[in-house]
């Protein structure tokens, strides 16, 4: 008898854990995203702008235009996002992302510096990626061809990680020729038959920021007039050792890769930071820059610390002066 019981609580244990598993990965945190069409779409119908970057005149999307007067993109973008969100992942609507910043253009255009009455400098693509604060962005680019038996679809969609800039994920395909559906319904049903491989590259990428954590830049620079440099000793150490052991301390299992100092300059990559805060907010450079100047404006060092970043991944410490 007792063997008996012994089995049968086995098995209700075993189910236990079954359920738990399945309800967790049922429940695993997916991915924000954001879709938008991509760089070449935008090209080849015109809607693009010239961004002043410092000084060099860049081509830059103009998502407002393409959303205003492209009669099919907010269809298009709509259907694609209807798949995803079947899928699980919570979609960032781009165009009203694009509202908001409207208001904060006006208030940037207004914010000059106290010293050199110059304006905030930011890329329109950095002033989306800043505001929707999405975990991957998805460019969509599709091609309408008429053939005998009727419209061929072909699409390529492309995930990148707003914060690095790299490719996350791919999928290209065509649909089947068809003479009675409209565009958004062709494209729709060319890129469900694709979809799976592209949302498991998706989720592969986001579980690995999960457990690893976020991929940012961080560097570490000196003002030339400052009369101390980062090779100079505080409390015992020098300044690049303190730097050093507070990233093994702050960053997600002491990951990231010191790819070149010298006494003016520390350049860290691949540092892998918390994807959220204490609070459960997104993380980006700029708010894991703040810890760092924090720790150095404090005491045994009382540095004043410039903190200046680049998109949502590239922060930069200039130390000596604001």
């Amino acid at each position: 008898m007792d063997f008996y019981l012994k089995k049968v609580a086995l098995k209700i244990i075993t189910l236990g854990i079954l359920i738990v598993t399945n309800t967790l990965y049922g429940q695993a945190k997916k991915p924000t995203i954001m879709i938008l069409p991509s760089d070449n779409w935008c090209e080849q119908r015109y809607f693009m702008t010239e961004f002043d970057n410092q000084g060099l005149k860049q081509k830059v999307p103009n998502y407002k235009q393409a959303f205003q007067e492209d009669t099919e993109l907010a269809l298009v973008i709509s259907k694609i996002g209807s798949l995803m969100i079947d899928r699980g992942f919570p979609l960032k609507d781009a165009a009203q992302e694009l509202k908001s910043i409207e208001i904060r253009n006006a208030e940037d255009n207004m914010t000059v510096s106290a010293s050199s009455g110059s304006h905030i400098s930011e890329s329109p693509l950095d002033k989306l990626k800043n505001k929707s604060k999405a975990d991957i962005i998805i460019q969509i680019w599709w091609k309408l061809t008429k053939t005998e038996n009727g419209r061929v679809v072909t699409f390529i969609l492309d995930a990148y990680d707003p914060y690095t800039s790299k490719l996350i994920a791919s999928s290209s395909g065509s649909g089947l020729p068809n003479k009675n559906d409209i565009l958004a319904v062709l494209l729709q049903n060319a890129v469900l038959s694709n979809i799976e491989p592209f949302t498991a590259q998706l989720q592969s990428h986001f579980d690995d920021m999960f457990n690893n954590g976020r991929e940012i830049t961080l560097t570490i620079k000196k003002w030339d007039n400052w009369d101390i440099n980062l090779e100079n000793e505080v409390a015992g150490e020098d300044i690049i050792s303190h730097i050093y052991k507070w990233l093994q301390k702050n960053t997600v299992r002491g990951k990231f890769n010191m790819s070149s100092v010298s006494e003016n300059k520390i350049l860290f990559e691949q540092v892998r930071i918390p994807i959220y805060d204490a609070y459960n907010n997104s993380l980006d450079a700029y708010m894991f820059g703040k810890g760092l100047q924090k720790y150095l404006k404090a005491t045994p060092f009382n540095f004043e610390v410039k903190l200046m970043t680049r998109g949502l991944g590239d922060a930069i410490l200039v130390l000596g002066e604001k």
